[in-house]
């Protein structure tokens, strides 16, 4: 039987769960792959060796140097994370000669390209499946499962601290920060939470399903990003009164003017299947020309799941080096067919949009503020005014707009907010029916 020799970048949460998944379902894999595929070898400066299977025949340096360097390791799997030294360390793997798998989102989303174009220049692969939705086959179905489709868009719930936050703030009336703390404690959050509530986390993986859902190269840098860190809870109580739901979506779209790439606080239909999407769990919807909507659904992140996407990406690679010739492009696209696709602004971007403010509860308000939406071609879906909580003769206005783009809307916002009736800005959420 061929065996396949696994050298591993990092032991931690997804590293230490990689090896497991190899050790524990290795009759399996053998099964499906007609080989014995074991790590021969990691770098790692700490571990947890009584959580770790099989550590007994692994090699432990703590140098990467010598993964990379080790002429008996055929696929080098990258699981520390980060931008730096992780960049370095899998184009040293590329250079010699080692196929990479890697679960690394900011690497892949970031130096995407630089990477992609190593791996081609000396005949190896780069796999990522774990790089987005942990261990939901969303790259796969994407690249593959839907390639006789022409992709329309694609939406999804791709970071599972932001969907745990705003399922608590709905189910429980809590407060961001407050949330914010349980999610650390449990876990769920860093030290350090930006990446993840205020949507860098989610670009980072929109980029990537952008690239390989349109054929495009990699723009992180081209994605509007925004977090929830503005989101309170009467928002998410007044949007659920009106039959929506607030998620924080990654949304890709394409269109006749370019390609939208956002990450924005959404409200959706609570009828729609990924407004019940909770808690920590991730999901993606993508609609494609000829079979429709499909909804990908599963957990994010944690040990098992992500090193289960993992270990699928090494028995994808350990097939084709069976079967020379047979590794699937990259990104989806033959190398000479990636199209490089306009991103437009956010100004540009048509959505429909959840607002409210703070009217002076007077005859003719609500008459003003409606004049200022009609004046830039705004129609209304529905409005609606809650009693104050205050005594200070302000209430609380919210309307629900159809689709304008997102520069009429800024300066229709300003022309409210200087109306002498409404006091302080205008909370805007951006709208999405996912027809």
């Amino acid at each position: 039987m061929k065996t396949i020799n696994i050298g591993l970048l990092g032991l931690g949460t997804v590293g230490g769960g990689t090896l497991n998944v190899l050790v524990r379902n290795a009759g399996e894999i053998s099964r499906r792959t007609g080989m014995d595929i074991r790590v021969r070898c990691a770098a790692a400066k700490s571990y947890d060796a009584a959580a770790l299977d099989g550590l007994d025949s692994v090699v432990i340096h703590d140098d990467a140097g010598k993964v990379l360097s080790d002429p008996d390791v055929h696929i080098v799997v990258e699981l520390i994370g980060g931008y730096s030294p992780a960049r370095e360390f899998v184009l040293e793997a590329i250079d010699n000669g080692k196929h990479v798998v890697t679960a690394n989102k900011a690497l892949i989303a970031t130096h995407g390209e630089e990477i992609f174009a190593a791996a081609r220049a000396r005949g190896v692969t780069v796999a990522f499946e774990a790089a987005v939705g942990g261990g939901i086959p969303i790259i796969k179905s994407v690249r593959e499962g839907l390639a006789g489709n022409h992709i329309e868009w694609l939406a999804g719930i791709i970071n599972g601290t932001g969907n745990f936050i705003l399922t608590e703030m709905r189910d429980k009336g809590r407060e961001f920060a407050d949330v914010l703390r349980e999610a650390q404690e449990l876990g769920y959050a860093e030290a350090d939470p930006t990446f993840d509530v205020e949507g860098i986390d989610a670009a980072h993986k929109l980029a990537i399903l952008g690239s390989l859902a349109f054929g495009m190269p990699l723009k992180f840098d081209a994605t509007y990003t925004e977090g929830i860190t503005k989101i309170e809870p009467q928002d998410v109580t007044y949007a659920g009164e009106l039959g929506y739901r607030i998620k924080h979506l990654g949304i890709a779209r394409r269109t006749d003017r370019g390609v939208e790439l956002r990450v924005h606080p959404t409200l959706i239909p609570h009828r729609r299947l990924l407004a019940n999407v909770d808690g920590v769990m991730n999901a993606v919807l993508v609609k494609g020309d000829m079979v429709g909507p499909t909804l990908y659904y599963g957990a994010g992140a944690g040990s098992l799941p992500t090193a289960s996407a993992v270990v699928a990406d090494i028995i994808d690679v350990a097939r084709a080096l069976d079967c020379p010739g047979s590794f699937v492009p990259t990104q989806g696209y033959k190398d000479d067919a990636i199209e490089d696709i306009d991103v437009l602004p956010i100004g540009a971007v048509e959505t429909s949009f959840y607002l409210r403010m703070l009217a002076h509860d007077e005859p003719g308000v609500m008459a003003e503020v409606s004049t200022k939406l009609a004046q830039a071609g705004i129609s209304i879906e529905a409005m609606r005014q809650y009693e104050s909580h205050t005594d200070d003769g302000y209430v609380p206005l919210v309307m629900l707009t159809h689709r304008i783009t997102e520069q009429v809307m800024d300066e229709t916002i300003t022309a409210i907010e200087a109306l002498p009736t409404i006091k302080g800005p205008v909370v805007r959420i951006r709208m999405e029916h996912l027809n």
